[in-house]
């Protein structure tokens, strides 16, 4: 069987079949923003719901959140973002292309320090670099009707903080112990240096992130099991275990917070084939609530700075902070900390173009080239498809009558244009797992041809039990 290998043909795929467009793009086209189309829009909904069943639903220790993407500048502030939150860059003299100092390479026998042996990747051109400068990833807009009261606040680069500064009102207002999790999807917002293949690095994206409180000491365990369960994620719906691995992070590469990190990678078709993180799976100790707890003791000093946060100090070390109104206490233990807190942070656009470049296979029918989209069906966009053999002898009818039962339940879709060869193939491109055909037969015994897209093996069904049969195959 034949692999694309080529990223260009993911994205020819994904135009072709309504998965994924360029945003704007009768106007040119905005740079690194794309629009997921009819089945690519049902897909990403079908990848969202998947991730929150297995991270909220089946789960007793997890509940969800749904946080605005507009937060206080003291977030930000306590959380590192204003202060840390930029990249260190520097501009070709050559072509004007900027890049981040840490991903350049060195040229070959070149073992100059600093930039002098650096390579520039889009004109090849060596140690021909502006001096290295800092280039804040967070965007800011201006909140308030006039001058006078507008505000400097920032689109978040992430869902986490929205997770941590609602902790206290978690715990007061559900039933929850440590340990438990906390859940979120959201659009986040980072004015990235460069962006990269596709839809993998954009400067909007979507993020499933779970805050995983436990106690001090038990942190390594639940950091394991999160490991476990999340690659498990992956696998179960379908991604080929050879394609993913987990990396752990070294340690001069984790972030400050962090006390260990793990990426979980799959090997995208970047060039020959690239490992690239999915989801980070990271320990961030106590850091956040921490800091959140010295953030809240700030607030007067803000409002005298007249909001700058560059006057802010959060370094503080006087408050106790095991007493403090972020810490817990554990009723059992009779002991009140500060938890620490497991982050599974998964990128739902990365996840979608994994599925997509994993489902991809291309096989051949009575001697033609057949591309298909191998999806598990619970994340296929469209699970069934219905479709009269001939516009006539009532054919439409019937079929009509199955689609319009089977549609409340299942995404569906109904063709009844052009031979029904041609109708599977579309199908099967698009991931259909299972295509439904009435035929002349069907009005002598009531029962049609159900096709499955991976074997394309067919057997006749009583059209009574389409919808169980469905239901059981599908096994959603």
């Amino acid at each position: 069987m034949a692999k694309l290998t080529k990223l260009e043909d993911i994205v020819s795929l994904c135009k072709r079949r309504g998965f994924i467009f360029q945003s704007s793009e009768i106007y040119g086209g905005l740079a690194s923003c794309y629009d997921y189309g009819p089945l690519g829009s049902e897909l990403k909904r079908n990848v969202r719901n998947a991730w929150w069943k297995s991270t909220v639903q089946m789960r007793d220790d997890i509940v969800g959140l749904d946080c605005s993407i507009f937060m206080h500048p003291l977030v930000w502030k306590a959380s590192g973002h204003a202060d840390k939150f930029a990249d260190i860059v520097t501009v070709c003299k050559k072509c004007n292309v900027r890049s981040r100092v840490d991903h350049l390479a060195s040229a070959e026998n070149k073992t100059a320090d600093g930039l002098a042996g650096k390579v520039c990747p889009a004109c090849g051109a060596v140690g021909q670099f502006t001096e290295p400068m800092p280039f804040r990833l967070m965007f800011e807009t201006q909140m308030g009707a006039n001058v006078d009261d507008s505000m400097t606040i920032f689109l978040r680069p992430e869902t986490a903080q929205g997770i941590f500064v609602n902790f206290r009102n978690v715990l007061d207002t559900t039933r929850v112990k440590i340990p438990f999790g906390i859940a979120q999807i959201g659009k986040s917002f980072r004015n990235e240096v460069t962006t990269k293949a596709f839809i993998f690095r954009t400067r909007e994206f979507e993020q499933a992130e779970i805050e995983f409180f436990c106690a001090p000491g038990t942190d390594e365990k639940w950091f394991e099991h999160w490991k476990e369960a999340r690659f498990k994620w992956y696998t179960d719906l379908g991604i080929k275990k050879e394609n993913l691995r987990l990396r752990p992070h070294e340690k001069d590469e984790l972030a400050h917070y962090a006390k260990a990190c793990v990426d979980v990678e799959y090997k995208f078709p970047f060039g020959s084939g690239d490992w690239q993180e999915l989801e980070g799976i990271a320990n961030r100790t106590d850091f956040d609530l921490r800091q959140h707890q010295r953030g809240m003791r700030t607030l007067n000093a803000w409002y005298e700075k007249k909001g700058d946060l560059s006057k802010i100090d959060l370094n503080s070390e006087s408050e106790d902070y095991q007493k403090g109104p972020l810490s817990y206490f554990d009723e059992e233990a009779k002991q009140r900390f500060i938890p620490y807190v497991i982050e599974p942070s998964a990128g739902i656009d990365r996840s979608c173009l994994a599925f997509l470049v994993d489902a991809y296979d291309e096989d051949e029918v009575n001697g033609e080239k057949r591309g298909l989209l191998r999806f598990h069906p619970a994340i296929a966009p469209v699970k069934a498809a219905v479709f009269p053999l001939v516009k006539k002898d009532g054919m439409p009818e019937i079929a009509r009558n199955i689609y319009d039962d089977i549609r409340k339940y299942f995404n569906c879709f109904y063709d009844e244009k052009s031979a029904v060869g041609r109708r599977y193939r579309r199908q099967d491109e698009a991931g259909t797992p299972f295509c439904i055909t009435i035929d002349g037969q069907t009005k002598e015994d009531q029962t049609v041809t159900v096709r499955e897209r991976d074997s394309m093996k067919q057997e006749r069904i009583n059209m009574s039990q389409v919808k169980q049969y469905l239901r059981e195959k599908l096994d959603i």
